[in-house]
């Protein structure tokens, strides 16, 4: 077994990544000696999204598994697949992020492409009506698209209808989805898509001047941690996902309360609560807790951080 943990402040390009295999057990960081199961598939990092999974090999080869029927394996098809199908393209990837209907990813200069579902303009491409339609009926692309504004990144993450990243100075963007704010900017727009919700189909700028260090799409809110360390989160707070104390959206990112010191954070995929690391290496999580996601010993949702118990 491996030991250490990979720095979720690495840049994505750095090539020294965790060696994961499908099998599900860690097996080496690097070259260590350790032989791999037979069949084993050899990924430097891996994506696991709502019902797909994606990684990328050693060599930048962009690899998706599972449900397919919106393109979101990125293989130019809609077929179902059991085991891992490349990614068409041809594209060298550092970085994979798998949402809930769509994927994306960053090549090692930092350019960002997206594919699968597109009805909420979450691949970025400028359109939210193609470029393709999948299942005869939604806007979708079976193969990587080019997320527009020439920006290049250093972190994405694919929440389930819209995608957010972090640029290479630090600044957040997002794209998608606004119905709640969670893109930072106002939820009249700035553009309605052919979902008919408020939307963005390129990235647009978080509001608030914050630059950030890591940052976590979920379904309707968004978190990250700032170069300081503080996190904040925006988007929809009906179960204090939002960490500030209150049960109030905001569409601007507000602070987590208590004033604590954070080196990772991680919004609940599909679901409405946010947990985070400490520098000091203490575990809180805050939002809904209906399934005792939050790990305080209750069922009690929380607005602000509650520390993990043992």
């Amino acid at each position: 077994m491996c030991s250490g943990a990979l720095s979720q402040r690495a840049l994505p390009h750095r090539s020294t990544l965790l060696a994961v295999f499908l099998t599900g057990a860690l097996i080496a960081c690097g070259s260590d000696g350790v032989s791999a199961p037979n069949g084993a598939f050899h990924l430097a990092s891996v994506s696991a999204g709502s019902r797909h999974t994606c990684g990328v090999t050693p060599a930048g080869t962009a690899y998706c598994w599972g449900d397919n029927g919106i393109g979101r394996l990125g293989d130019g098809t809609t077929n179902f697949s059991r085991t891992p199908v490349a990614v068409t393209g041809g594209l060298t990837f550092a970085t994979l992020t798998a949402g809930g209907l769509h994927t994306c990813g960053l090549t090692p200069a930092g350019a960002a492409y997206c594919w699968g579902d597109n009805r909420n303009g979450q691949l970025g491409n400028g359109i939210s009506n193609g470029p393709q339609i999948c299942a005869g009926l939604f806007a979708c692309s079976q193969s990587p698209v080019a997320v527009l504004g020439g920006l290049t990144f250093i972190a994405l993450s694919a929440g389930e209808f819209h995608t957010c990243g972090i640029t290479f100075v630090h600044v957040a963007y997002c794209w998608g989805y606004n119905f709640d704010g969670q893109l930072g900017r106002p939820t009249t727009g700035p553009e309605t898509c052919a979902s008919g919700n408020a939307c963005s189909m390129t990235p647009v700028a978080v509001s608030g001047g914050l630059t950030f260090d890591i940052i976590s799409a979920a379904t309707y809110h968004t978190c990250g941690v700032t170069t300081t360390g503080a996190a904040y989160c925006w988007g929809d707070n009906a179960s204090g996902e939002l960490g500030n104390g209150t049960t109030v959206n905001s569409s601007t990112p507000v602070p987590v309360s208590g004033g604590l010191t954070f080196v990772a954070v991680s919004t609940g995929h599909m679901g409405s609560h946010t947990c985070g690391v400490t520098r000091g290496n203490i575990a809180y999580c805050w939002g809904a807790n209906g399934s005792g996601q939050l790990g305080d010993s209750t069922n009690t949702d929380r607005s602000a951080p509650t520390f993990v118990r043992h």
